[in-house]
């Protein structure tokens, strides 16, 4: 019986596990995005949102934690090195999971993990960034629009 035990086995023995969620983690820090199941998604979400939030304090005691889970020396500099320093001002919530339908050959729901301040779709600043939307639509100079509403302002106010 699982009672109280929060963590999914993945199928696997708990060492396998542990390599597993590692390596996947490695690849998240790398890419920014991957591809994967939504169980696995949700085990790797659980696995490295407290690591993102001991790399926004860079200090000795917390590079040696986050490698202990790690086991990756590029993984760790980049987490503490670009990732930490765009979340900072973000309380939680460093990832998104947008599932993505069935794969064909097992019919196992895929889902899409990645880092929510690196996905430039959903941010402020590249909307604020994009230039401003080009119409083929002809518009008319707002000086004859301005003339053209003048005279029927004038009409009302003699007519009263």
């Amino acid at each position: 019986m699982r009672h109280g035990n929060k963590n999914n086995a993945l199928g696997r023995k708990k060492a396998h596990r542990e390599a597993l969620l590692s390596n996947l983690a490695c690849s998240l820090i790398e890419h920014k995005r991957i591809n994967t199941t939504l169980a696995k998604a949700r085990a790797l979400r659980r696995y490295v949102e407290p690591l993102i939030t001991k790399s926004k304090t860079d200090s000795m005691l917390n590079r040696r934690t986050v490698f202990s889970y790690l086991q990756n020396k590029e993984a760790v500099a980049e987490l503490f090195r670009e990732v930490a320093p765009k979340v900072a001002a973000r309380p939680g919530g460093y990832l998104r999971i947008i599932k993505l339908g069935n794969r064909l050959g097992d019919a196992a729901e895929m889902a899409m993990i990645e880092l929510v301040d690196f996905n430039t779709v959903y941010t402020k600043e590249a909307k604020a960034a994009g230039a401003a939307k080009k119409t083929r639509r002809g518009r008319k100079p707002a000086t004859k629009k301005a003339e053209g509403e003048a005279p029927a302002a004038e009409g009302e106010a003699k007519a009263e």
